[in-house]
């Protein structure tokens, strides 16, 4: 689905606006967002607090170039080291070559306070455009967003309150739709393995999904495995070993994303289980370094390289001047039964 209404633009903020909410003089201001000058403390802190409320972000472009802006997209994920997002980058550059935009890429390690760094620097350098992970940020982040008049595009995840435009898939969606198939092929005795939630929003909101769905069939998840770090085949096979050791009478194992559940499957064929007869398992992400595993591994493709495409899109022709605002694009995710899910024949 694509819906792309038109919003008025922003007006980017001024040292005038901060001034004028300070009750401080521009030159004054600037001083103190430069940190030049000799300031009272007392006046420093009622120009930054008022630069904070409104979301300004000093322009770190000089002299003539002042209003201009530079040819790079700033696009902020939480990590390099995730594979997803390695092909959400692929999907950006795909969609800005040819163009005269280039990315810069900010990595915020999963850390609010850490986004709020990154978008901060990447917005005093006046980008044409910011693609961001996640729909979920501080007030302080959401607030910089608001206040930039360049395009913002949160992806991977539609379910929420999008600051500008947004392009991703529903993960609430998304759970369901596995414990969809899961329950199809009959398994009934479910275990979900996966990271602790408070800061891992899309996990979050699949679980969520899933659980509701096996509630209105009378289910509920029989155990749960959680853990905080880095997905790993060596975490995924201590999880399920874990797991199942603790609750044998389980028949179905749904990982929070494919690299433990690779681990996962595994362990379990090594333990000499019957996959999917007597133990089935699904991931998450669709990611394509697993095809090489002694079984498929049933999982759900996210699209990702679509989605950077998309996002990059969007800001591509808003920076040339195309009119828009508050575009929406869902992607559908596709399940893929594999070798471990698949009991029964369509």
């Amino acid at each position: 689905m694509n819906d792309t209404p038109t919003i008025p633009p922003r007006r980017p903020l001024t040292l005038r606006d901060v001034s004028e909410a300070s009750g401080v003089s521009e030159m004054t201001v600037s001083r103190v967002l430069r940190n030049r000058g000799d300031v009272s403390a007392a006046t420093r802190d009622k120009v930054l607090d008022a630069a904070k409320q409104l979301g300004y972000v000093p322009n770190k472009i000089a002299g003539a170039l002042a209003s201009s802006r530079v040819n790079l997209v700033a696009v902020i994920i939480p990590s390099l080291s995730n594979m997803v997002f390695p092909e959400v980058l692929a999907g950006v550059a795909e969609a800005l070559d040819g163009t005269e935009l280039q990315p810069v890429v900010g990595v915020t390690h999963y850390s609010p306070e850490q986004e709020e760094k990154v978008l901060y620097e990447m917005l005093s350098w006046r980008p044409s455009g910011v693609i961001i992970a996640g729909i979920e940020h501080s007030e302080q982040s959401r607030q910089m967003m608001r206040a930039t008049d360049v395009p913002v595009v949160e992806i991977m995840d539609v379910d929420g309150d999008p600051v500008d435009a947004v392009v991703g898939i529903s993960h609430r969606r998304a759970g369901r739709k596995m414990a969809e198939a899961i329950l199809k092929q009959g398994f009934e005795n479910i275990g979900f393995l996966g990271t602790q939630m408070p800061l891992d929003h899309r996990a979050r909101k699949r679980f969520e999904g899933f659980t509701e769905t096996l509630a209105k069939a009378g289910l509920e998840v029989m155990d749960q495995e959680f853990y905080s770090g880095g997905s790993a085949l060596l975490k995924g096979r201590e999880m399920t070993k874990a797991i199942l050791d603790r609750s044998p009478d389980i028949d179905f194992l749904y990982y929070s994303n494919d690299l433990i559940g690779a681990g996962g499957l595994l362990y379990c064929t090594e333990q000499g289980f019957d996959i999917p007869g007597r133990l089935g398992l699904a991931g998450f992400n669709g990611v394509e370094l697993l095809q090489g595993l002694p079984r498929k591994l049933a999982t759900m493709d996210t699209e990702r390289q679509a989605i950077g495409r998309e996002a990059a899109r969007i800001v591509a022709a808003r920076a040339g001047g195309a009119p828009g605002g508050g575009e929406r694009i869902e992607i559908e995710p596709k399940v893929t039964l594999g070798d471990t899910l698949r009991r029964y024949k369509p």
